[in-house]
């Protein structure tokens, strides 16, 4: 059972094997997360994994790079630029079965689905993900920290760039 929404956020589990058929996308190599934490005042995710890494990701990194349809499209192309997410932190961080954690943003978006993959991956590649996105962001002519949309997204709901 996961516990209540505190902070800071600490998810502990013994590194465990998953049948491969547990959830599609994970397999057995699929590295298991040993410790996750919330850090609110810096606004990033630690998790540890079995195999010893460590990545602190940042919430606007997630954020930016959510699974979610509503920001990766259903499809090639359909991608949705995010902006204006620099200042983004977590409401909730709810555990998604023995695959997954679902995040809750300020903005209002909270439909991406984390799974540890994926949550590797995000913290593996950073640089790599950051360089994507400011390419995007100058390939699209906006800044950064412009509104999506032209909804201010320091507003606590309903300011993800989507309608719900």
């Amino acid at each position: 059972m996961v516990e209540p929404w505190r902070w800071p956020l600490r998810y502990t589990a013994a590194a465990q094997t998953i049948p491969a058929h547990t959830m599609a996308g994970l397999t057995p190599n699929t590295p298991q997360p040993t410790s996750i934490t919330a850090h609110q005042h810096s606004r990033v995710l630690e998790v540890g994994f079995a195999d010893g890494a460590l990545f602190r990701i940042p919430f606007e990194l997630m954020r930016v790079f959510s699974p979610s349809a509503e920001v990766q499209g259903h499809g090639p192309g359909q991608e949705v630029l995010q902006t204006g997410k620099r200042g983004v932190a977590l409401t909730a961080l709810d555990q998604v079965g023995n695959y997954a954690v679902q995040p809750r943003f300020t903005d209002g978006h909270d439909t991406g689905i984390f799974s540890w993959d994926y949550l590797y991956f995000l913290g593996s590649q950073q640089e790599q993900l950051w360089q994507r996105y400011e390419e995007s962001l100058a390939a699209a002519g906006v800044d950064r920290d412009a509104p999506m949309g032209g909804v201010d997204n320091s507003a606590p709901q309903g300011s993800c760039g989507h309608s719900h």
